[in-house]
């Protein structure tokens, strides 16, 4: 069966093609990009010296294989900036880096297949399980497809509890953790060093991440992203993307267990709202001491 497409207009792709991509790539994002299967893709971060992301993508191996390099399924109005930070990191590496976005878009398919007869790059969405599959392709391919729409496609994101760069985090101010990427199967533990990776393994090994982006579903209509959120007069968190009663929000995962031992009320403007934290999010967590 097929399933619905949205074209993602605020999506770019960007070639990275030679002879060290692999070897370029491994060494500076969050995810490893070694003996990635047909079909799939590796979701991952950019991070600063610091530790914040600067730039999340998924990094698609090119039709010809990785050897011959990879597309970036990215943030269109990011592309510009993500292309010069390559390049910055580039040296003496064998590889040319190329902003496609004129020439590609991107399109996300969910609840069945791709429909037959697209031209382009079809890749797995693991970020979470039921996000389906996407599409590279080239812009008049997929004018030709059936659109659901971005906001069908936003619905969907928010049910899986996927969020999005630029609505649910600012890029350059969130840490991995913060912004689920470790959850999202956007890290890999196990690889050597990357640009940021010691404040990514001190969070993950101590248990100390103490943000996360989690679901939210409101009694009512839900009040506008950016809304902070409150239990009593503790502030614990912010409101990001809506749809409908549920959506996404920054939270202080210390702040909200004690706003729940307290027998608080969460509130976002005067919309009631009740948090969904998953035992991973704690797990993460659980180094955290608690505030005096």
């Amino acid at each position: 069966m097929n399933g619905q497409v949205s074209l993602l207009g605020d999506r770019g792709v960007i070639e990275l093609a030679g002879a060290d991509a692999t070897g370029f790539l491994q060494r500076l994002i969050t995810n490893s990009v070694l003996n990635i299967p047909n079909g799939e893709a590796r979701y991952s971060g950019l991070l600063s010296p610091q530790g914040k992301v600067l730039f999340d993508f998924f990094a698609v191996p090119l039709p010809a294989g990785a050897d011959a390099g990879y597309l970036f399924d990215c943030v269109k109005a990011q592309a510009g900036d993500l292309v010069k930070r390559l390049n910055l990191h580039k040296m003496r590496a064998k590889i040319a880096i190329a902003d496609k976005s004129d020439m590609f878009g991107v399109a996300a398919v969910f609840g069945g297949e791709v429909p037959t007869g697209i031209e382009g790059v079809v890749y797995h969405d693991a970020r979470a399980p039921g996000m389906g599959l996407r599409v590279i392709a080239p812009r008049e391919a997929l004018a030709r497809l059936k659109d659901a729409g971005e906001a069908a496609y936003e619905a969907h994101r928010i049910a899986q509890g996927v969020p999005k760069g630029g609505v649910d985090f600012a890029y350059g101010d969130a840490f991995v953790h913060d912004v689920n990427l470790d959850l999202m199967n956007g890290v890999d533990f196990k690889k050597g060093c990357y640009v940021g990776q010691e404040v990514v393994a001190r969070v993950h090994f101590r248990k100390s991440a103490r943000k996360r982006i989690a679901k939210i579903h409101f009694d009512g209509p839900a009040p506008e992203p950016g809304t902070q959120i409150l239990a009593g007069d503790t502030n614990i968190g912010q409101i990001g993307s809506m749809a409908g009663t549920e959506g996404l929000a920054m939270i202080r995962l210390d702040r909200l267990e004690d706003a729940r031992a307290a027998g608080a009320v969460i509130k976002a403007g005067e919309a009631t709202a009740d948090v969904h934290v998953t035992p991973e999010f704690l797990a993460a967590a659980a180094g955290v001491e608690k505030r005096l």
